[in-house]
Order: structure tokens, then C-alpha cells, then sequence
């Protein structure tokens, strides 16, 4: 009997990716660039050893011919690489579609206009739907500044606020007690539905609490509202085959809840994590346990706040004995992203990059993968793993897994 237990390290990027220069990011890299700042900032090796054991310091040195100084060496236990994308876009749907075996080959909807973003006939006929008196924001914007520009305003008027990225995505901040959070997953609901002329594939409700400007704070109750996949994931045929696919943070959200048997919310990186362990330990199928480690992305990487990312990670790694020992003989853990998102680089959206693929079963030596020309070799690796229909991309990798495992 065989489990898969995914970990998306949301937007843990090794390296601008072949393609990067076309979306501006030539010379980006999340992991190497955090570990940079922290070296010659701060005058602190990041502590890293377990992930380093799975080969992520490898991976990335291989994908950009980088050197990490003064990192200690480890053996390494487990299979590594790098993957290219192959999507149109660096956002967090296509990165994981792709990796589910359905890359994103056609261009999304996007809002270019920096300020007066949305289409006054889309906003006119929300705002009929809804009943509300309007919205504030209608801009590009980080969501942290949004509540900062808007907060007080929205709490007086209930107007929600509305803002975008260079992502394809609609995102409203509104707060849960004056606004309500109902009324607020209402009013995506209805903006999901008219935006789907427009091509737009997430609208994200941002949820939050406080009185004032020093006290306005996200909350836990986000919720994402995706297009469906233009066809079968990996994670629909699993499904589909009488197995289990739990997901855990984000992920049922970011596949609009198909090819899902059991969906679990948590908030935080250690309570992500805890779930996924106790998960791990009480499903006793054949399937898959998914999880997004969203904050990675949501508090540090568009923060732009290097420090705390370099935290997170290290907080990560000391998780790594607790997520092996809870693997059964036969289990398959994969560690990946689904973009980058460098710290270091100006502005606040992802950064297109080679994402890291680490894969350990029990008794795998050092195994390089090098360089995967899609994110699609992860779905089709599970897809042959659970003897299914070949996915339509990517490159199974799992006799390198068996044969490695063997010797």
C-alpha cells in the first residue's frame, strides 16, 4: 500500500527559470537570496541540515551553478532536482495544475491598469448584485497596505475593499464582524461568476479583524475561489480510482474542490504541518495527503520580509523528523513549489523560477533528478505509482525512486 504526502513550500523558488527574462525575473532566486541576506546581513548560517538531507541545497546549486558559503556538508537520502514550468503564467493555480499533470497553456485573464483596475461595467453590475454602496481600492496593491489605505474607510461606509496583482486574480479585503464574514464569501461568490467572461482565475476573500490602523490584522478565514482545470488532474483519476486525496490549507480551494475527499483548513505553518502529520498518521488507504504551506508565500515572501522567511524555513526544517517518522514503508513524500516569490527582488508579485523537487521514500539513497522540463512529472510519477491512465505531460520519475530505493 502506497501513500503520496505532498508539501508545496508555496513559493520556495531555487533560480530564475529558463524563461524568466520574458517576465522580468532574470536573476531572482528565493532560497539563494534569503541565505545571502542572512550570511552577509545578519552573520548567520541558516540551520537547514534536514532539508539539506533531502537534497534542496543541492537542488538549487544544480539549478544556477550557486554555492551556499559556509553551509555545512550532509549526505543526502533522497531523490532531487529542479523543475521548469511550462504554464503561461507564474501564479499559484497554474503551478498547481501543472503539477497535477494539467500545465496552463493559455493566457489568462489579467487587470494591466494600475489604478482603476477593474472594468466599470463589472464593478456597476457587482455592485447592483450585491447591494453594496460600492468599493475602495480598484488598484494593484499588496493586501497588507490595502488595510492600511482603506481600513477605517470600509468599516464606516461597508464598502469592500477591492484590489489586484500581476497575478489573474480578484481579491477582497472586508472584516469579518462589520462586514461579516458570510456577506464577504456572498460577494466573491457573485464576482467569481461574472468574472469568468474576463478569464480571471482566482477571486481570493481576504478576511480581517481590529478597530484600527495598529490593530488590522488578517485572519485565518481566507478563502480562494478558482476556475475549474480545463481537464483531469492527477488528483481527479486518484479520486475517481475509489482512493483518498486530502487536502489540507489551500489546495481544494486553488483545484475548486474537485478530485477532494476530506478538505481540512488550518492556520499557520505549525498547524499546517501538525495536520498533515496527524493525517499521515490515522488514513490508512491508498491516496494522497496535499498540503500548501501558504505563509511561506502570504507573510514573508510578498511581504518582502527576507528575515522572517528565513525563519519559517528553519522552523520548517526542524519538522522534517516529525513529517519521515510518520511515513509508512511504502510512502512517497514530495517537497516542491509552485513559484517563486524572492524576498530580494523589487516589487511584491512572484518571481518565475525553477521550483525544487525533492522526493524520499524509505531507503533511498542520493539520487539527483536534475532538471525536469515540467511540473507535470510530478503528476505523472503518482499517476504510474497508483498503475492510473497516463497523465497528457510530464515524465514519470518513479523507477528512479524503485531502482535507487533497491540497491
Amino acid at each position: 500500500m502506497s501513500r503520496v504526502i505532498i508539501l508545496v513550500a508555496d513559493s520556495l523558488g531555487i533560480g530564475s527559470s529558463a524563461d524568466a527574462d520574458a517576465f522580468g525575473d532574470q536573476g531572482s532566486n528565493t532560497l539563494f537570496h534569503i541565505y545571502q541576506h542572512m550570511l552577509e546581513k545578519h552573520n548567520h548560517v541558516m540551520n537547514m541540515p534536514n532539508l539539506a538531507k533531502l537534497g534542496l541545497i543541492k537542488a538549487c546549486e544544480t539549478a544556477k551553478n550557486v554555492k551556499f558559503d559556509q553551509f555545512p556538508s550532509y549526505s543526502i537520502n533522497g531523490a532531487y532536482g529542479h523543475m521548469q514550468e511550462i504554464s503561461t503564467g507564474k501564479d499559484t493555480p497554474s503551478g498547481h495544475w501543472e503539477m497535477a499533470g494539467v500545465p496552463v497553456l493559455f493566457d489568462w485573464g489579467y487587470f494591466k491598469d494600475k489604478t482603476n483596475s477593474f472594468p466599470s461595467e463589472f464593478i456597476e453590475e457587482l455592485v447592483v448584485k450585491t447591494g453594496v454602496p460600492g468599493i475602495l481600492g480598484n488598484c494593484h496593491a499588496p493586501g497588507t497596505d490595502v488595510l492600511t489605505w482603506h481600513g477605517e474607510e470600509h468599516i464606516q461606509s461597508g464598502k469592500p475593499i477591492c484590489y489586484t496583482s500581476a497575478d489573474s486574480v480578484f481579491q477582497v479585503a472586508a472584516h469579518e464582524k462589520h462586514f461579516g464574514l458570510d456577506k464577504l464569501y456572498e460577494f466573491c461568490e457573485v464576482a467569481r461568476e461574472l468574472l469568468d467572461k474576463y478569464n480571471i482565475g482566482r477571486v481570493i476573500a481576504r478576511p480581517f479583524l481590529g478597530e484600527s490602523l495598529s490593530e488590522f490584522k488578517r485572519t485565518g478565514n481566507r478563502r480562494d475561489y478558482s476556475v475549474l482545470p480545463p481537464s483531469k488532474t492527477v488528483l481527479d483519476k486518484v479520486f475517481d480510482s475509489g482512493k483518498e486525496v486530502i487536502s489540507i490549507g489551500k489546495i481544494s480551494d486553488i483545484y475548486a474542490h474537485q478530485g477532494i475527499s476530506k478538505s481540512l483548513k488550518a492556520n499557520g505553518l505549525e498547524a499546517l504541518i501538525d495536520t498533515t502529520i496527524s493525517e499521515m498518521n490515522g488514513m490508512d488507504n491508498e491516496g494522497i495527503i496535499f498540503t500548501n504551506l501558504v505563509n511561506f508565500d502570504q507573510d514573508f515572501g510578498h511581504r518582502r520580509d527576507i528575515t522572517g522567511y528565513a525563519g519559517a524555513l528553519e522552523y520548517f526544517d526542524t519538522r522534517i523528523p516529525d513529517i519521515l517518522g510518520a511515513l509508512k514503508q511504502d510512502d512517497i513524500l514530495l517537497i516542491t513549489a509552485d513559484h517563486g516569490c524572492d524576498p530580494s527582488w523589487p516589487g511584491t508579485d512572484h518571481t518565475r523560477e525553477y521550483v525544487p523537487i525533492l522526493a524520499y521514500i524509505k531507503g533511498l539513497g542520493d539520487a539527483p533528478l536534475g532538471l525536469r522540463s515540467t511540473f507535470a512529472d510530478m503528476g505523472q510519477t503518482i499517476s504510474e505509482l497508483f498503475a492510473l491512465e497516463k497523465m497528457s505531460y510530464g515524465k514519470s520519475f518513479l523507477n528512479k525512486l524503485v531502482s535507487e530505493e533497491s540497491n
